[in-house]
């Protein structure tokens, strides 16, 4: 595979309330430790949150201390270490640049639980992946990223789906970036099924 670059934006404006305005959404402080966790876990090289309210951005400042500097950072090593890697910015325009310095113009790649949106499976994602280049996953709160920020996205990401028999479908913002970090940058784990399958066919073939 080409060495490629991926980031993830937590976006907390502009996104949607479940009345459908737009909003900025308070910060949440599980999403903070719970993704940044999981950005670590799967070599994500920055993982941004975008909180323009500045009261918040200093709750989320004042939190990344006591776990980098404060008491935190002896109590528990592992999540100092991933929170490493948070970067809190007031607007997503602020990460773009960032990476335009660092690397290349990111692949803007948004998620969304509406079909509607979607534009990319995530097989033809990692087909992408695999090319090379630099990638920002953005990631909404409160009901989702607003359809303006969707519409300035390269691709939009096929929604996850449950299979839940009455068709509940509700994942919590972190429950969802698991889930798709493992798909997109996780190991291929359905590799090894097709070759079980390819190895009992010719077992069966040989008989």
């Amino acid at each position: 595979m080409s060495k490629f670059s991926f980031y993830v934006a937590l976006i907390h404006y502009p996104v949607l309330n479940k009345e459908g305005r737009i909003i900025a959404s308070s910060t949440t402080n599980l999403d903070l430790h719970d993704i940044a966790r999981a950005c670590r876990t799967y070599g994500v090289k920055r993982y941004y949150v975008v909180q323009p309210l500045r009261t918040q951005r200093k709750l989320i400042t004042e939190l990344l201390e006591y776990w980098q500097k404060g008491a935190g950072r002896v109590y528990n090593p592992d999540r100092q270490e991933a929170l490493k890697i948070l970067r809190v910015v007031p607007a997503l325009a602020v990460a773009l640049r960032e990476i335009e310095e660092e690397t290349t113009s990111p692949v803007l790649i948004g998620t969304d639980a509406r079909p509607e949106y979607a534009t990319l499976t995530y097989g033809e994602a990692r087909k992408r992946l695999e090319g090379g280049g630099s990638y920002l996953l953005l990631l909404g709160t409160a009901w989702g990223l607003a359809p303006k920020l969707l519409a300035n996205c390269d691709f939009v990401l096929e929604p996850i789906k449950g299979c839940a028999g009455d068709g509940y479908n509700h994942l919590s913002v972190r429950s969802a970036a698991a889930i798709i970090l493992d798909r997109l940058l996780g190991e291929p784990w359905w590799k090894s099924l097709k070759e079980e399958e390819d190895v009992s066919r010719d077992q069966r073939d040989r008989k």
